[in-house]
């Protein structure tokens, strides 16, 4: 099918593309939660290269979305709360050896 990205995983998220006069930005926004990334590609892996929101991000946030930035995506696991994780979570963590928080927030997992 022309023009529809082919998904071969169970993915945590959806993306898109937003074209604008600076470029591309590639989106990530989670299949349950109002949050929304931004990454420099459309891979299906886990380990994005997560990038600053752009300027024009205020519109996710005006809409009730939460902007996450690099920073807080790429803060590793143990510095973030993750007790409401259960151990099947914690067991995937584990084997797709994700350390970050963008890591287990958008993710690929089976």
């Amino acid at each position: 099918m022309g023009g529809v990205e082919e998904q071969r995983y169970p993915r945590t998220f959806h993306t898109a593309s937003v074209i604008h006069g600076g470029g591309e930005s590639v989106v990530l926004c989670h299949a349950h939660h109002p949050w929304i990334a931004f990454t420099e590609d459309r891979g299906n892996g886990f380990m994005h290269d997560f990038v600053p929101p752009p300027p024009w991000s205020h519109v996710f946030r005006s809409s009730g979305f939460v902007v996450l930035t690099a920073g807080q995506l790429t803060t590793p696991l143990f510095g973030v709360d993750t007790s409401a994780l259960s151990r099947e979570e914690w067991r995937q963590i584990r084997y797709y050896a994700a350390e970050t928080l963008g890591a287990v927030v958008f993710n690929t997992w089976d």
